[in-house]
Parts: structure tokens; C-alpha cells; sequence
């Protein structure tokens, strides 16, 4: 018998196209339709989805934002909040997000380690790459919070540093919403241009709204592909199968 498995149908059933991902998720994506907090039932699919994904032998890994809760940045322009102070809370808040993932993960019958850049023993393992590295080597899903766990940085940056740290094969980027990556904002630009593929350095100098800068930048220094999509139903499962689902972001030769 070949490899790969036999369908019912006499074709083959398509290995996955990564041996291990981070999928970096925005604080925005959990809240569903609400205006605010977590919907369980979007984090359920969506836990649902990686379960699977790690039952067919991909090694998970999840970078997930705060924005549904508190953004530092934001609450820094708009309250005069100092800037650290913002983001320690910004961080804070993404504790939240990976704690609800974890449980609704583990609803799933996926093993799962939450571990956090800032130090919350109680609730969280601390950040240890050789240690991240050997619960994704015994097949556990394993969430990173709190960011980098410095200000200043965003969780963008924080999910380019820990792919690059586990040897990822790609940046699973699932956004709310939105197809992929355009050429302006589609809220606001009617005509703006859906890009399928682009290189870091194009995202870069276009000032395209896909990842901050410093991550971008660390992605085309490290030749990491980033491929980026909406949070919808079985989209997740798809990249990994292999098929071009939003836009993919990849580093072309003039980068090189």
C-alpha cells in the first residue's frame, strides 16, 4: 500500500503541506459579531479546526492578539496612558484570549500548553523555547501569550519571533472579515485591489496593512512565508492541505 491513504474513491488523500505551523490570531477574530469579548461559538470552530489539523500530525502553534479586549497602543493615543503601561495591559489581555482557546481546545481532545512572556505561574507555563519546542515535539498545541512580553512590540512581531524560534514552516495569518491582503483598506475603498500574491519587501514599501514592520521585516530576513486569510469555516484546514486560500505573502529573488 503507498503512503498515502486510499480514498473511497480510489484517489489519494493529500498529505498536509506543513509539518508545522504558528497561526497567529487578532483579538478581533474571536469576537465573532459582537462588538467586544469572546463568542464560544467561533472559538469553538475555530478550536475544532486546529484539533483536527493537529490529529492529522501538524505541529500547532498560536499567537493570539488582545484587541478584543484592550488595545495598548490605542488606549495610549486616546487616554494619554504611558505607552508601557498600555501595552503591559495590551499583553495582559491576550492572556485572556489564550486561557479561553486553551479550554476550548482541550474540549476538543487536543493537549494544550498556554505559555506566557510574562511571568503568571498560576495560570500559565513561562516562555521556554526548548520547552515550547518539546511540547510541540509530543504533539501538544501550544499558545503563546502576553506577546513578546516587552513594550512596544506588537503581537505581530511576537508571532514572526516564536515561528522563527520553533522552526515553523509558515505564518498562518486568520484575519476578521477580510479575504487576504489589498491594496487599500476595503472598508473604506471601494475599488481596492485584492492581491493573491505579494513579496515581504512589496508589503513593505507599499505600506500595505498586513503585519508591523519589524515583523514583516524579520519574516523577509528569514525567508518565512506568511499567508493570510479570513477566519472562515474550514480555512485553516485548507492552507494547511496545500491550497492558496487569501493572499501569500513570500520572498522573491530581489529580496534575496
Amino acid at each position: 500500500m503507498s503512503a498515502q491513504a486510499e480514498t473511497e474513491t480510489g484517489s489519494a488523500a493529500r498529505a498536509p503541506a506543513f509539518r508545522r505551523v504558528l497561526l497567529k490570531l487578532s483579538g478581533e477574530a474571536l469576537m465573532g459579531e459582537r462588538e467586544y469579548g469572546i463568542d464560544p461559538g467561533v472559538t469553538r470552530a475555530l478550536a475544532k479546526e486546529v484539533a483536527g489539523i493537529r490529529s492529522e500530525g501538524v505541529d500547532v502553534a498560536v499567537v493570539v492578539g488582545g484587541g478584543n479586549f484592550y488595545r495598548g497602543l490605542a488606549a495610549a493615543a486616546e487616554s494619554g496612558m504611558d505607552r508601557a503601561t498600555a501595552d503591559y495591559a495590551g499583553m495582559l489581555a491576550t492572556l485572556l484570549n489564550a486561557l479561553a482557546l486553551q479550554d476550548a481546545l482541550e474540549r476538543e481532545g487536543a493537549d494544550t500548553r498556554v505559555m506566557s512572556a510574562l511571568e503568571v505561574s498560576e495560570v500559565a507555563e513561562p516562555y521556554i523555547r526548548r520547552r515550547a519546542m518539546r511540547h510541540l515535539e509530543k504533539g501538544r498545541v501550544v499558545i503563546f501569550a502576553a506577546g513578546t512580553g516587552n513594550p512596544f512590540f506588537t503581537t505581530d512581531t511576537a508571532a514572526a519571533l516564536r515561528a522563527l524560534e520553533i522552526g515553523a514552516d509558515a505564518i498562518l495569518m486568520a484575519k476578521h472579515g477580510v479575504r487576504g491582503v489589498y491594496d487599500g483598506d476595503p472598508r473604506s475603498v471601494s475599488d481596492a485591489a485584492f492581491l493573491p500574491r505579494i513579496t515581504h519587501l512589496e508589503a513593505i514599501e507599499r505600506g500595505l496593512k498586513v503585519m508591523d514592520t519589524t515583523a514583516l521585516s524579520l519574516c523577509m530576513d528569514n525567508r518565512l512565508t506568511i499567508h493570510v486569510f479570513e477566519l472562515a469555516e474550514g480555512n485553516v484546514a485548507r492552507v494547511v492541505a496545500g491550497e492558496e486560500v487569501g493572499t501569500i505573502i513570500a520572498t522573491g529573488e530581489r529580496e534575496g
